[in-house]
């Protein structure tokens, strides 16, 4: 009880009460969290049982007394809890030996750590001129978001969030990209207008599209927008060759191979930096066959899904074959577009052993499936080809 006290002397912003020393106990955990209700700071306790979820509502001054009871009536072993500086871990083993864990942590926004309604720091502010957010309908021309297109700015954020990283870990001043099927190019324009106007950097950036509307319109709007930098190309990924090896290749939403064609032009560039977010991933999908594991492919929907994960798996480990560090994130939240996944690989120095292990990998699923991916073959081929002209 007297670790329970030390831990509310802080201002705790969430807390969760764990690990029951009886398994059919009454409640399985507790989450507590730090709201502003009516105006008001309180304590909301949500008590989860196996099937449903329990609220009420505490004053500040008696949350301590509230969870002493809590864990004293329930006999739960664990209490994890943060402030703005700390994170507490309170554990009881099964022997009844307390212990108590208090680390630093970096400083979080109260909005992170307990939603508690404070806005979230964006790369992209509100209320600054962004013409092409205006254009886009996310932004009003005084610069205020339109409430029906918040979820849109959320995504913009995320992705120039993503580059912003990838960009400081190249450390450049200043750095040339290529974006493969850039379409209406509004992620290409507000990422030139955060590199240029935010990061004072010096910055090229080609768009390439098959369409010449498209081309045509996005070449105005560049200069509408005195973007000098920016320029747009009708183009095929396919073959398509550069004068300037780009630093940075971006493909956002390229369809099925067409993905595959840019990261293995990336690739064959020696970009220092790739940026992809697949979609349509089709390929495996009319290529799979299993023995071992046909309860992958029993059911359409099942086959689809696992054939388009697949493919990224894949696609990431051959790019660690070729020398890049890689990460898959999430791009948007899932409930607003089921092609959420980003690929972002970046140039770093490996030793041989590790990208042949990776090569490995993505043979041995291959190998399992009877999966023949673009990617692969083309990254086969040039890595013999590099190996003869060595």
């Amino acid at each position: 009880m007297e670790y329970i006290k030390t831990i509310f002397s802080e201002r705790i912003l969430k807390a969760v009460i764990s690990n029951p020393k009886h398994k059919d106990g009454k409640y399985k955990k507790i989450e507590i969290e730090l709201k502003k209700i009516g105006g008001t700071e309180k304590y909301q306790i949500a008590c989860y049982t196996e099937k449903q979820v329990f609220h009420e509502n505490v004053e500040p001054d008696l949350i301590t007394g509230t969870v002493e009871e809590i864990m004293r009536s329930d006999s739960f072993r664990q209490l994890d809890a943060w402030c703005a500086d700390f994170f507490y871990m309170l554990k009881v083993s099964k022997k009844g030996k307390e212990s108590l864990i208090k680390k630093r942590i970096a400083s979080k926004t109260d909005e992170a750590i307990a939603g508690n309604n404070r806005k979230k720091k964006y790369l992209l502010e509100e209320n600054t001129s962004i013409p092409p957010l205006v254009d886009l309908g996310v932004f009003t021309k005084d610069g205020h978001i339109v409430s029906s297109m918040y979820d849109k700015y959320r995504q913009i954020n995320r992705f120039v969030e993503i580059a912003d990283n990838v960009v400081d870990s190249l450390k450049l001043s200043s750095i040339n990209i290529l974006d493969f099927g850039c379409g209406k190019s509004y992620l290409t324009f507000i990422l030139y207008y955060y590199l240029t106007e935010i990061k004072k950097m010096k910055v090229s950036i080609t768009g390439l599209d098959l369409k010449a509307d498209v081309i045509e319109k996005c070449n105005k709007l560049a200069e509408k927008y005195r973007y000098d930098g920016l320029s747009f190309e009708i183009g095929d990924i396919n073959g398509y060759s550069v004068k300037t090896p780009p630093d940075m290749v971006i493909t956002l939403h390229a369809c099925d191979t067409a993905t595959d064609y840019a990261l293995y032009n990336a690739v064959s560039w020696n970009a220092k930096a790739i940026i992809s977010v697949p979609c349509c991933q089709h390929e495996l999908n009319g290529q799979i066959e299993t023995e071992n594991f046909s309860v992958l492919t029993d059911y359409g929907l099942i086959k689809e899904r696992f054939s388009a994960l697949a493919t990224d798996a894949i696609r990431g480990k051959i790019l660690e074959w070729q020398g890049y560090k890689v990460q898959m994130l999430e791009f948007v939240d899932f409930e607003h577009s089921p092609k959420n996944l980003l690929i972002k690989a970046v140039k770093r120095s490996t030793s041989k052993h590790v990208r042949e292990t990776a090569k490995t990998k993505a043979e041995t699923l291959m190998k399992e499936f009877n999966f023949s991916p673009t990617l692969y073959e083309f990254c086969l081929l040039y890595t013999s080809d590099a190996a003869d002209d060595l």
